[in-house]
């Protein structure tokens, strides 16, 4: 048995599958906490429905295009061969899933579910793992060009940008093609409230996303022997920079407070293994200000509709992460060197163009063929599982 095969990095990588799997309880969490009462519990059966399809998704069709693997041999085979690859897919596929979850926050309370589903199995199973083998398996020869032209690859060692900017830049489209919530904006340019329905729930996901990210980004050395404490300390302090910048910058508001050490923890994933602690610290708190004024910016002047800000928390944060690493990463700034500015904007910027192009075709031909949006009485409703028993409104009581 190969070394990397061993129990022990069996076990490591599988604890890390583990809790990334529970960060979508985060997800869902934070979600609940935002949206209105009458979405809440379409907000629980999305998130979790969403992981199923991803599961079906990346298994039969992504996890081979990203890395060229498929599991359809017999079980003996499955166990001897491929015993730390069917671990690493569990731990690779919550990263995949985390697509969906993060789409889900931005389109809140007006998408179709059906669609959203199809998406999903779309997005995971074809638009992210392309990116994914050009970014971690060497596709297309895109990394060997960047070592060869600025002396290093892109440097992404959590997901910074092949996850966080990913989900980010496509949820961007698809918040887009289905416009504002009724009511939110009206004709003379005002904007009504829509408040957390829960700060409660949404601390409570906050803290299980930032507990499990050190799962997340810990465990991406996916064996023992490239462990690295470092990287568990640079989430730290990202999270904390993020929080604190949150709170001064938000005006302690506290759903910008509980967005911001997830702000920071995305932007600390690119380089959590190349910054030092003190870089780290910037990187999430540049990221947490970065959030603060973008939500407010896109939800208030730009009346875009992005429930949870899912866009300014991971796409622009985890651009601002995958550039961050090329410049605190260098050893004038106390980073470990070996990452170049050029490779890191190069392939941000590639994943930004990959992303709207998928988001918008995805989104787009679903909206053509079959429609995205719910009409004004199912979004009054709350029915954006089309399943109108499951929640009640003032109005009528749940028909169980």
């Amino acid at each position: 048995m190969d070394s990397y095969q061993s129990g022990g990095n069996v076990l490591f990588i599988l604890l890390g599958a583990i809790m990334v799997l529970a960060m979508h309880a985060g997800f869902a969490f934070l979600e609940v906490g935002t949206v209105r009462k009458k979405n809440q519990v379409n907000a629980l059966v999305k998130i979790l429905t969403d992981f199923s399809v991803s599961t079906v998704a990346y298994f039969f069709i992504g996890y081979g295009i990203a890395y060229g693997v498929h599991f359809f041999d017999g079980v003996d085979t499955l166990a001897q061969v491929h015993g730390f690859q069917l671990t690493k897919f569990f731990f690779l596929l919550t990263f995949a899933a985390a697509i969906p979850a993060i789409i889900s926050g931005g389109i809140a309370e007006r998408a179709k579910f059906q669609p959203q589903l199809a998406a999903t199995f779309l997005l995971v199973g074809f638009v992210y793992p392309f990116f994914e083998g050009i970014a971690w398996n060497q596709a297309f020869g895109i990394q060997a060009w960047l070592l060869a032209t600025f002396g290093a690859e892109f440097h992404d060692f959590a997901g910074s940008i092949v996850v966080h900017a990913m989900g980010g830049w496509i949820a961007l489209p698809a918040v887009l093609l289905l416009g504002a919530r009724y009511g939110r904006y009206t004709k003379d340019g005002r904007m009504s409230a829509h408040p957390p329905s829960s700060i409660p729930f949404l601390a409570l996901g906050a803290w299980i996303l930032a507990v499990g990210w050190f799962g997340f980004n810990v465990m991406s050395a996916q064996t023992l022997d490239k462990i690295s404490g470092l990287v568990a300390v640079n989430s730290l302090m990202a999270m904390v920079g993020g929080t604190l910048a949150a709170l001064v910058i938000g005006k302690n508001d506290p759903g910008f407070v509980h967005n911001g050490p997830l702000a920071g923890l995305v932007a600390i994933c690119a380089g959590s293994d190349l910054v030092h602690p003190i870089g780290a610290l910037a990187i999430g708190a540049v990221a947490g200000g970065l959030f603060v004024h973008m939500f407010t910016l896109t939800q208030n002047r730009w009346k875009i509709d992005d429930v949870l800000g899912v866009w300014p928390l991971h796409g622009l944060c985890g651009a601002w992460g995958g550039i961050a690493a090329g410049i605190f990463g260098q050893h004038a700034l106390g980073g470990a060197g070996g990452v170049s500015f050029m490779s890191q904007l190069i392939m941000t910027l590639l994943a930004i163009a990959i992303a709207l192009i998928g988001g918008f075709a995805v989104y787009g031909g679903l909206k053509a063929i079959f429609g995205l949006r719910l009409d004004q009485e199912q979004e009054y409703e709350g029915a954006d599982l089309s399943i109108h028993r499951i929640t009640a409104t003032p109005e009528r009581e749940p028909n169980w």
